[in-house]
């Protein structure tokens, strides 16, 4: 694709994701919309997704920070329930898709029919987490949808691939098609450890969060290209690059904990601008390639309306086959439910209800179709009813989910409670080990400087102090409502003290521009004015919202 109109879409697809953040609308939608609208238009240039590009410079870095982001310990707490809707529901759907489409065509072989299955099953939650996060579900879904979203990539295009070698002759029993999943799942995962043990302990050395941060970014295409690379049993062996990439994310995201400040902030700005960046262009990408689907459905064999029939068909099993699955798990001994039980998230039918519409699928679908092979029988069906299936499904899904939620309202009662409790109690820890470390500090070196006594005990007095407000600070936020929190003497002082931070940052641009103050030295202070804004700007859309 032109690189110049690459560009355009993607400073477009900002430029839409803007608008609908400002009014509080779904991003993905809003771009798919537009993108379909536009890849109409005549004279527009055509831009056709490359499968390689997508699956090796786009995919990585978006399970990746997602991967970062997610709690390791919630990642485990429901590894049941990831696996069962990131694993068996996908071989389950790619199944049954792949039986009704060579039932409605017996022509389509059934190796082209599990293709399209393989290449259809995978959802993408990023609609669905980012449409849950703003609408409240409670954290025990989150970590679900957001667990399947890691896992569910690797094991669709594993399947993928076992079903083009079977369209290409090459497969072989169905004991070896369990020992390709089996090398792509562990070697994938051993890839990724290994890629996040290294930069971990080059992270260790460096002090240097740019550094740190640079390293961060070529992990995920290391390791994903790594992991596709390696074949040690064969070249129909290797292992999943969605897996390399999944755990060293989860690796370093729980290592992060122990990195310095510094580090962990560059990290967050970074890898938040990279996905609002992918996210854009990807959903611009999907819409765009209308014409070229349109294209291949007219040099098809079939005639219009039994495409659309059966296009149709895909779509509505597609969506469907997902809510008995969910439903049936729920009642099946623990070991092979879908949603698992815990003390934090009680299952209901409510929250069953939920999980089973978020079955939206995305780019990967989109990419899998692209990259079928030419001389595949059925291809320009294949890739006819993915793209009905990954627009269909964003659209009618993903505009139906809002009102879901919120007609069912599924929210966890207790759970601000339980947050609340849980961050008073840490607060009180944190509050006693800085006063016991503040002890020590005066025992052992602030005795032993050249201080007057009193002097000594007033700065040990205000220090203390210093811990104190921070903690009265913190339990006046966490125990008083939005209107209580703003009337408190600490947002009063919060607000001035941001007010006194713009006051001074502009009378250093004004000291520059009149030629007192050197650009540098100006950067120099304005970095630090910056960070301390930001710390305080923080504290106050974190506590007074």
């Amino acid at each position: 694709m032109e690189t110049l109109t690459l560009v355009g879409v993607l400073a477009g697809s900002l430029g839409l994701t803007a608008l609908a953040r400002r009014f509080n609308l779904s991003a993905p939608l809003v771009i798919v919309v537009v993108a379909l609208g536009v890849a109409v238009l005549p004279g527009v240039p055509r831009i056709e997704l490359e499968p390689e590009l997508i699956l090796t410079l786009v995919l990585p870095p978006l399970l990746y920070s997602t991967s970062l982001e997610s709690s390791l310990t919630h990642f485990r707490a429901n590894l049941r329930s990831i696996v069962s809707l990131g694993v068996l529901l996908v071989v389950v759907t790619a199944f049954v898709i792949a039986f009704v489409v060579h039932l409605i065509l017996p022509d389509l072989p059934w190796a082209s029919a599990l293709v399209l299955g393989a290449v259809v099953s995978p959802p993408d939650a990023v609609t669905a987490v980012a449409i849950g996060r703003r609408l409240g579900l409670p954290r025990g879904i989150m970590a679900v949808l957001t667990g399947e979203s890691l896992v569910n990539d690797a094991a669709a295009l594993t399947l993928y691939k076992v079903a083009l070698a079977a369209v290409a002759g090459t497969a072989g029993s169905l004991g070896h098609g369990f020992a390709v999943f089996a090398v792509a799942t562990v070697l994938g995962i051993a890839v990724g450890l290994v890629f996040g043990l290294v930069v971990d302990f080059l992270r260790s050395r460096l002090d240097d969060p740019m550094m740190e941060s640079a390293f961060g970014i070529v992990v995920p295409f290391a390791a994903y290209v790594t992991a596709e690379h390696l074949h040690p049993f064969g070249p129909e062996f290797s292992g999943s690059g969605v897996l390399a990439v999944v755990s060293a994310g989860l690796f370093l995201g729980y290592r992060s904990l122990g990195a310095s400040p510094a580090t962990r902030m560059q990290d967050r700005s970074v890898w938040s601008s990279i996905d609002l960046m992918l996210e854009a262009l990807v959903f611009a990408l999907v819409g765009l390639q209308l014409p070229f689907v349109l294209e291949g459905a007219q040099n098809a064999a079939r005639d219009n309306g039994t495409l659309a029939a059966v296009a149709a068909v895909v779509l509505g099993v597609t969506m469907f086959v997902r809510i008995p699955a969910v439903f049936l798990s729920a009642y099946l001994p623990k070991s092979l439910q879908l949603i698992g039980r815990t003390k934090r998230d009680p299952t209901s039918w409510r929250s069953l209800a939920v999980v089973s519409w978020t079955g939206m699928r995305g780019v990967v679908t989109i990419a899998a179709a692209s990259g079928v092979p030419e001389n595949t029988p059925g291809r320009a069906e294949i890739q006819l009813f993915a793209f009905t299936v990954a627009v269909g499904t964003v659209l009618i899904q993903g505009l139906t989910l809002p009102p879901l939620i919120r007609l069912l309202k599924v929210q966890d009662p207790d759970e601000e409670a339980r947050d609340q409790a849980e961050e008073l109690a840490a607060r009180e820890v944190a509050q006693k080990a800085a006063h016991e470390r503040l002890r020590e500090l005066s025992r052992d070196k602030l005795s032993k400087m050249d201080i007057e006594p009193e002097k000594l005990q007033r700065l040990q007095e205000r220090l203390e102090r210093v811990v104190d407000a921070r903690y009265r600070f913190a339990q006046a936020s966490i125990t008083l409502s939005g209107e209580e929190r703003r009337a408190t003497p600490q947002a009063q002082f919060a607000r001035a003290r941001r007010e006194l931070l713009i006051t001074q940052r502009a009378a250093m641009i004004e000291e520059n521009r009149a030629g007192r103050l050197d650009d540098d030295v100006l950067q120099r202070v304005l970095r630090e004015l910056d960070l301390e804004e930001m710390a305080v700007s923080t504290s106050i859309r974190n506590r007074m919202a």
